[in-house]
């Protein structure tokens, strides 16, 4: 405390004036702070939900939709893996929940039982070991009748899978509209909640999320006629699948069953155009790109589909092989809808569909009465401690209140600069750091007042003061920034935005109680020399 020492008085000016000036957009409107310089921030504090309104959606992951389509590829691995060992079966299909057949030769049922292991992989349980055993079930029902099916733990594994990627797919969708920090959270085993404050039109929202757009190429049986399938009378192996668009004169396609790729492959699509058409290029990773390789270098000459949510969008010929891994798709587009199939193709594929269970759009008015209560309990208060503070401690006590408004606006420069979202308990975390941020400052002029009682001089009393209110100031601040740590990481929502708005309050109160206040006292002291401290 015997010298000014210069670093200190520049770090505290430049982190205040810069503060100043990152906080400075959140006085202007949007609108005016995007038409300002490029060198001058414009960040801004972001409104959730219940202050600027928006969209409210909640959605049900359609997982028995998951679970028939494993039963249904699982059909295809059972009559390969029977086929392979030349063991006769008949009624092959899933039934009741489960791939059953029958044996024609009962006597081969150990060695379909042993393909049948094969088939069931273990699961890997949870890091305690829990969760794990066997995917599916087999059972014996007499007289070579036999039976696979999903496990407990199998079943839960794969609803816990999807719910999972489609939490991932749901947030990558909403990113790319380009709405700012949405809440996408889990409700329960199979629900998604998504809340997109600002969002005005929740149908944009809704038609993104409504398509899975599960994209997949397979082979087109050249040979398999469309009215023998339409009646029903498909080839081995293959399906029916309509065309998306009807007016080109197919209504539909017979396809392989098995899918030669998937776009769980693909790394990028992005809207193009090809002959003054719109259409989506795409591009695969290295495996992917392998693969469409080798797909098209054997299949010259052949047509395959292009099946986007179990609809064949095109259907070109391989006229020679694709080597570099990038396609394009083409048909009936729009430039809104290449745009948009782009978007869904670079978010991914929901491994199921969503079903909206509940929608509310929620108005501004609410969200507007909130702001406005925030900030006026926020002035309130200010003005309150501020007057306290001055007449309690005088002179020391208006130093305090300098270093409570630099600690308001270092908490709104830090939240503009991470781009923030501010909730209602977002707002009572820093109406809370206001209360909050004058302790340190009470506890340094608390033992300040105890060393002048006990006949120190004013320059011992203020360094004494300062230096041992220290460790109970670190001690409590830390305690508290543990507590908010904690609530960060294990809270959701709203909670966590009071924990991060908390968390940024004790870190400036730390800041403004060492450096400004401890800065001011000393630039005071030195400037009037008095032989008695006013406290």
């Amino acid at each position: 405390m015997k010298a000014l020492q210069p670093w200190k008085i520049w770090l505290v000016v430049i982190v205040l004036v810069g503060a100043v000036i990152a906080a400075m957009p959140n006085l202007f409107a949007r609108d005016t702070v995007e038409a300002w310089p490029d060198w001058l921030p414009k960040s801004q504090i972001n409104l959730g939900l219940d202050l600027q309104g928006g969209s409210h959606l909640l959605l049900e992951v359609g997982v028995d939709t998951v679970i028939d389509e494993r039963l249904e590829d699982l059909v295809s691995e059972v009559r390969l893996a029977l086929r392979r060992e030349r063991i006769g079966y008949r009624g092959l299909g899933v039934q009741d929940g489960m791939v059953r057949f029958t044996l024609t030769e009962p006597g081969q049922e150990a060695l379909a039982r042993a393909q049948l292991d094969e088939l069931n992989p273990i699961l890997a349980g949870n890091a305690f070991g829990v969760g794990g055993g066997r995917e599916f079930t087999i059972q014996d029902f007499g007289e070579g009748r036999l039976g696979i099916g999903f496990s407990e733990e199998g079943r839960a594994e794969r609803v816990r899978a999807a719910v999972n990627q489609s939490l991932e797919v749901v947030r990558r969708r909403i990113d790319e509209l380009g709405t700012r920090e949405p809440t996408i959270q889990r409700q329960g085993d199979d629900r998604i909640l998504v809340q997109v404050p600002g969002e005005r039109d929740p149908s944009n929202i809704k038609e993104l999320l409504g398509r899975t757009a599960r994209l997949t190429f397979h082979m087109v049986d050249m040979d398999a006629s469309l009215s023998d399938a339409e009646a029903g009378r498909l080839p081995p192996g293959t399906m029916l699948v309509p065309s998306a668009d009807p007016d080109d004169g197919v209504p539909g396609w017979v396809v392989q069953r098995r899918a030669e790729l998937s776009g769980e492959n693909l790394v990028d699509s992005q809207p193009s155009f090809q002959d003054n058409q719109p259409v989506v290029s795409f591009r695969f990773d290295n495996a992917g790109a392998r693969r469409f390789a080798s797909l098209t270098q054997q299949n010259t000459g052949r047509l395959f589909a292009i099946v986007l949510d179990d609809e064949v969008i095109s259907a070109p010929r391989i006229r020679e092989p694709i080597l570099g891994g990038s396609g394009i798709i083409s048909g009936s587009f729009t430039v809104e809808s290449a745009n948009q199939l782009s978007i869904l193709l670079r978010a991914g594929a929901l491994p199921a569909p969503l079903t909206i269970l509940e929608e509310r759009s929620v108005g501004p008015d609410l969200g507007a009465d909130s702001v406005a209560a925030g900030q006026t309990a926020s002035i309130i208060g200010i003005v309150l401690v501020g007057v306290f503070m001055a007449l309690y401690y005088g002179r020391f006590g208006l130093i305090a209140d300098i270093a409570l408004f630099s600690n308001l606006v270092l908490i709104l420069a830090a939240l503009s600069l991470l781009g923030a979202t501010l909730t209602l308990p977002g707002i009572a975390g820093i109406v809370l750091t206001i209360g909050m941020a004058v302790d340190a400052n009470v506890l340094i002029f608390e033992r300040i007042r105890e060393e002048m009682r006990a006949g120190r001089t004013p320059l011992a009393s203020i360094e004494t003061g300062f230096s041992q209110a220290m460790r109970t100031i670190i001690d409590a601040n830390v305690t508290t920034l543990i507590a908010a740590v904690l609530l960060f990481e294990f809270g959701s929502g709203p909670v966590k935005g009071f924990a991060v708005t908390l968390a940024i309050g004790i870190l400036t109160s730390l800041f403004t109680a060492t450096l400004v206040t401890r800065l001011s006292v000393l630039a005071w002291y030195r400037r009037t020399r008095p032989a008695t401290l006013p406290l």
